[in-house]
């Protein structure tokens, strides 16, 4: 039965503070699959490199981002859930499959402008190659379906064209990969610039919520969340400050626009902003008590990490095999 399930491989960066867009977009929805999937879920620090982490840092995260997986209800017994630096198959195939991708393809990648402008002093080789090390960790288990946001399109076009390129080349040998549009959860954005998406690296600290931030940091953001000079609390074009807030509220509620709006009708902003902010805390109050106490079990944590890698390792070794037969190299 095992063999059947269809394999579904994500993964979250270990930089920066996880906010409630990493969850609602991505992690909270991934605890729905773990029945009906094979699924993987990886901690990808690699990719964090490509701007530069302070080590001890780069490591407590690399932690704190495992048990936020564990704490959001993802079973390491249901799921594969691993450290990315643990697999080296994962560098040694952005080699190979860097060699079937196009420079013009990288040159025209969105994030890696985006990110050249922010990081102008360290416009790295690995910056510009990141999507191939992104194709490289889907192509590897054969994952047959990607969970993306509209910013990671991009990339998982790029890692299709690259599978599609060496199938053509030596016979069929990757699967290509397709999004997965999860049913629910919606693009959050920052609450001090409502036009751009929530972000843990945004120099701002009242741009984010952090889903470890305090109860009292969480309600205190809130209320200095950026909407307009109206005063009712509804969806529609031109506000989107109070639109951004009703989506998480939705999100967390279960509640459509409309009973949201029938909610705080003749209710002001205010009042929208401090309830949006307690549901919230209330929330993930019982996700960051499960992370507490994980975080205090280092060793529980190492053995997930370990155990996940051994299982990941097996699968990378048996695409790394088949791919390095086809191209030609000398097996041992």
């Amino acid at each position: 039965m095992e063999q059947q399930k269809k394999t579904i491989f994500s993964g979250v960066q270990p930089s920066g503070n996880l906010t409630i867009g990493n969850y609602l977009g991505a992690i909270k929805n991934w605890t729905a699959l773990q029945d009906e999937y094979n699924c993987i879920y990886c901690v990808v620090d690699m990719h964090a490199i490509t701007v530069r982490q302070v080590p001890a840092e780069l490591r407590a995260r690399t932690y704190e981002t495992l048990a936020v997986y564990m704490a959001a209800g993802l079973d390491p017994e249901k799921n594969t859930l691993f450290v990315q630096s643990h697999v080296p198959a994962h560098a040694v195939l952005a080699w190979d499959l860097g060699c079937y991708t196009m420079f013009g393809e990288l040159s025209r990648m969105t994030q890696f402008k985006d990110k050249s402008l922010k990081h102008a002093d360290n416009i790295n080789a690995g910056l510009f190659t990141y999507p191939v090390l992104m194709a490289a960790d889907i192509l590897l288990y054969q994952a047959d379906l990607v969970p993306v946001g509209q910013d990671q399109r991009q990339h998982l076009e790029l890692a299709r064209d690259i599978a599609t390129r060496f199938n053509n080349s030596y016979s069929d040998t990757f699967t290509v990969p397709e999004g997965y549009i999860a049913k629910t959860g919606m693009k959050i954005m920052s609450l001090a610039e409502p036009t751009k998406k929530m972000s843990k690296s945004d120099a701002n600290p009242n741009a984010s919520v952090g889903i470890l931030d305090s109860r009292d940091d969480i309600i205190r953001k809130f209320r200095r969340a950026v909407t307009d000079s109206d005063t009712v609390v509804r969806y529609a074009e031109g506000k989107d400050g109070i639109n951004n807030l009703m989506s998480i509220y939705s999100c967390f509620t279960g509640k459509d626009f409309e009973a949201i709006e029938r909610e705080f009708e003749g209710k002001g902003y205010g009042d929208f902003k401090l309830a949006v902010g307690e549901t919230v805390a209330d929330c993930l109050a019982p996700l960051r008590e499960k992370f507490d106490a994980l975080m205090k079990d280092k060793k529980y944590l190492e053995d997930v990490m370990k155990n996940g890698a051994e299982r990941a390792n097996y699968i990378a070794r048996k695409t790394i095999s088949k791919v390095h037969r086809k191209i030609g190299y000398v097996g041992l």
